[in-house]
């Protein structure tokens, strides 16, 4: 999933700074990158694709242009990406995808067996969630994540089993305009259930045994045990990992001021955000501007000297940079925040 890639990387030995200042503008770009003393030498290679124009960044609605009756048919659907749970003061905790859409089920349809009822105009209306490409939302049981095959022949995400939809008059993060159309659409709750007041954020999980005994905390490598400290690796030098020693990087459309982060939807999905830390845990990062960033999702997200921070599902064991250089955009970090690049 991956790509692995050979840099020209040098750096220098620097600890990560946490000195708690306010996120404020700067002009000097060029002190944005590092190069690590010392790294070996090694000639960059083209297996990176180039960043598609307006990936990742979009921020057009399900439904925003043309409005309901133009939402996507079938064959566009969309998959989940990375579940969330977002507070509703309405209806208490629902279910959205990664770009914070809320995900709906329909009265109509059946959940055992599982089986969806809308189709034609339905289905414009109510755009279905594509199958693959899902993972549960942190504290989320995966066994409830399923899929049904519909008449068109598609696959859509089933939870608890109910197929899942966005609704197109959604059109930014947050909306519930779906909630109670027609007196048969309601926004799913973690557990497949309409979404009501007093029911849990998400349905408690078994933890998994982590490396070295113990338990995997919920949530996955994003959030990994609280904490980040900092790896050498033979090429880029020093750079930042996370508690359980996976890569973390930054993602180069992202600002420090004011502090946003651009990567949403699908991007998300491949570049978890790191969560929110407990600084008294980290070891050997700078701790300048170490803020949370409220994301428009409703997630909140790790940021080192205002720099959101991530790590990327193409790493799959501590010590693992696949992730750098993807793309012309995505780098690791070094202690003090700084970008990693080639010469």
């Amino acid at each position: 999933m991956g790509i692995k890639r050979g840099t020209t990387l040098a750096a220098a030995a620097i600890v990560v700074v946490l000195a708690a200042t306010a996120c404020g503008p700067t002009d000097d770009k060029a002190a944005d990158t590092t190069k690590p003393v010392g790294a070996a030498a090694a000639a960059q290679d083209s297996k990176a694709p180039p960043a598609a124009d307006g990936a990742y960044g979009s921020d057009g609605g399900y439904g925003a242009a043309g409005g309901g009756s133009g939402a996507a048919p079938a064959t566009d659907a969309k998959p989940a990406g990375q579940l969330a749970m977002a507070s509703n003061d309405k209806v208490g905790p629902v279910l959205t995808d990664s770009a914070g859409f809320t995900l709906y089920r329909f009265d109509k349809d059946t959940a055992k067996p599982p089986k969806s009822n809308c189709d034609g105009d339905c289905e414009k209306t109510w755009p279905v969630v594509a199958a693959g490409d899902v993972t549960a939302a942190a504290g989320m049981d995966p066994a409830l994540l399923g899929e049904v095959v519909r008449t068109d022949g598609s696959k859509q995400l089933t939870v608890g089993g109910w197929p899942a939809y966005r609704y197109s008059k959604d059109t930014k993060a947050g909306d519930l305009n779906g909630q109670g159309v027609g007196g048969v659409w309601f926004a799913l709750a973690a557990d497949g259930k309409k979404a009501a007041k007093g029911t849990p954020t998400a349905t408690p999980a078994p933890a998994a045994p982590a490396e070295g005994g113990g338990e995997a905390p919920a949530g996955g490598a994003a959030e990994a045990d609280g904490k980040l400290s900092v790896a050498k690796d033979p090429k880029l030098g020093e750079h930042i990992v996370d508690g359980k020693g996976m890569t973390v990087y930054r993602f180069k459309p992202d600002t420090q001021w004011p502090m946003t982060s651009k990567c949403v939807g699908d991007c998300l999905a491949k570049w978890p955000a790191v969560a929110p830390l407990d600084k008294a845990k980290d070891k050997g990062i700078v701790e300048k501007n170490y803020t949370v960033l409220n994301r428009p999702d409703g997630q909140k997200q790790q940021s080192v000297d205002c720099w959101p921070v991530y790590t990327f599902t193409g790493d799959k064991k501590p010590g693992d940079v696949n992730g750098q250089g993807v793309g012309g955009t995505w780098y690791a970090v070094s202690p003090d925040g700084k970008l990693i690049t080639v010469q």
